[in-house]
C-alpha cells in the first residue's frame, strides 16, 4: 500500500516534466541561446534550422503546404545579407515545424541557394506588412 501511495503522490511532477509548455522549454533547456525574436518568442538556431529545412525542402520538391514556401517579394526594403530570389515559410511560435493551418506572424525568409536571409513577423507592423525579427 505505501509504494501505491508513494507513486500517486509523485505521479504529477512525472506529468508535468514531461508536458513541459513552451515558456517552460526555455528554463528545461539551456544548451542554446536566442537566436532571433520575433515579439515576444525567442527562437533558438535549431528552431530556425528546422523551419528553413522544412521550407527548402518543399521549395526544392516543388511542393508546397498551404501555400508555403513562397516567393517573398521583400515589398518592405529589408537589408537581408544574402542575394534573392527569396521565399518565405512559417516559423512557428509553439516550436513546432509547420505542416499546415494557421501560418502564424513569423515568417523563416531563404533563398534558392538554402542561405538563410532572417526572419521577419508581422507582430508589430501594420496591415500585411512585416518588420524584422531582432538577431542576438
Amino acid at each position: 500500500m505505501f509504494q501505491i501511495k508513494t507513486i500517486l503522490a509523485l505521479l504529477p511532477l512525472f506529468l508535468s516534466a514531461s508536458v513541459a509548455s513552451p515558456s517552460a522549454r526555455k528554463n528545461l533547456e539551456t544548451r542554446e541561446s536566442c537566436e532571433y525574436t520575433c515579439g515576444s518568442t525567442c527562437y533558438w538556431a535549431s528552431d530556425v534550422s528546422a523551419a528553413q529545412a522544412k521550407g527548402y525542402s518543399l521549395y526544392e520538391s516543388g511542393e508546397t503546404v498551404h501555400d508555403y514556401p513562397h516567393e517573398y517579394h521583400d515589398y518592405e526594403g529589408f537589408d537581408f545579407p544574402v542575394d534573392g530570389t527569396y521565399y518565405e515559410y512559417p516559423i512557428m511560435s509553439d516550436f513546432d515545424v509547420y505542416d499546415g493551418g494557421s501560418p502564424g506572424a513569423d515568417r523563416v525568409i531563404f533563398n534558392g541557394d538554402d542561405e538563410l536571409a532572417g526572419l521577419i513577423t508581422h507582430t508589430g507592423a501594420s496591415g500585411d506588412d512585416f518588420v524584422a525579427c531582432t538577431s542576438s
